[in-house]
Order: structure tokens, then sequence, then C-alpha cells
């Protein structure tokens, strides 16, 4: 990519990035006028809203991948489910590029569906060590996790007053909450 061509793109990335923050839409065509660049270089870099989005997202999501794949090489499978769901609320409620990324149904990205797979696919083994250690109640399904894990973070969004840090702190709190009535000992 040419330095002009590189330069854009992360002036592109930062202003969306402010957008996305601050809750605004992410239309391109304010990007461009915000950004001072053309509204073709802008398409041109990024051809929806939601590719622009998730690549905001990106730096989280790879964060994510990375603190899963810590996860995985800790030895006791009850603090590795946990620091995974904590990791992963984390992310939920401090960067807001996170949650609607994860929600959509497709991605406009071919690296966003790789991630995403990726922390599906570290999240199962995390879950199926957990089971076969039976620190987790044996009824608890990937299929049950996913909803949990929003009620957790909506649970905590509801503290929006609070900044993402303080709503990062409500949520894992609750995760912990969650976690202690999930676990084998809490079923028995």
């Amino acid at each position: 990519m040419r330095k002009d061509a590189a330069r854009n793109r992360h002036r592109i990335i930062e202003v969306a990035r402010h957008y996305v923050d601050d809750g605004k839409p992410l239309q391109l065509n304010d990007v461009a006028r915000t950004a001072s660049i053309g509204v073709a270089t802008v398409y041109r870099h990024f051809h929806t809203p939601e590719a622009l989005l998730e690549t905001v997202a990106h730096p989280a999501i790879e964060e994510l991948v990375r603190r899963a794949g810590q996860a995985l090489t800790e030895p006791d499978p009850w603090t590795a489910l946990r620091a995974f769901l904590a990791a992963a609320i984390e992310a939920l409620l401090t960067d807001p590029a996170v949650p609607p990324v994860f929600s959509a149904v497709t991605d406009s990205l071919e690296h966003t569906g790789d991630l995403k797979r990726g922390l599906v696919t570290a999240f199962t083994e995390l879950l199926a060590r957990a089971h076969a250690a039976e620190v987790i109640d044996s009824r608890v399904t990937e299929a049950d996790m996913a909803p949990l894990m929003c009620g957790v973070a909506f649970a905590a969004n509801v503290h929006s007053a609070l900044d993402p840090a303080g709503r990062a702190a409500h949520g894992l709190r609750y995760l912990e909450l969650l976690l202690n009535g999930l676990s084998a000992r809490a079923s028995r």
C-alpha cells in the first residue's frame, strides 16, 4: 500500500473509532467528511459501514483470540474457562464496536469470520475441558452460554452512566455470580 493510501486508511479508521466510541452511526459519507478525505477514497478502502466497523473492532477481537489462546494453556479447566469468559465480557463492555460485530448474522470481512470461528473453537474446547473435569454443571451447553453472556453484558450496560471500565467491573462481578451458579458444586 502506498504511504498516502496507508495514511488515508489509518485516518478513516481513526475517525470511525471516534464515531463508534461516541455512539454515532457509522456512515461512510460522514466519516469521509470528518476525515477530510474524499468519499470515493473511503469507499475504496471500505465498501460498507459494516466492513469499517469490523475493522475498528479487529484489535479488540484479536486481543480476545490471544487471551483465548492463553486460556487454552491454563492447566486448570475452571480457571481457563473463567479467564476466557472474563476476557469476553471485558471486550463486550469496553469496546462498543465488538457487540454489533459479534451479533451480526454475516461478516463483511473474511478476517472477521476467521477470528469469530477461532473464538468458537477455543470456547468449545474450554467448555469440553470443564465438563470433562466435572467443574461445570454437565447440563450447561455452548448454546446456553451465548444468551447468558449477553445477559451479563446487558445487566452491566444498565449502568450506562459508568465509564467502560466501570461497566466492565460490574460485568465481571455479574459473570462471577453466574459462574458460581453454573459450577458443578452448585448443581449438587
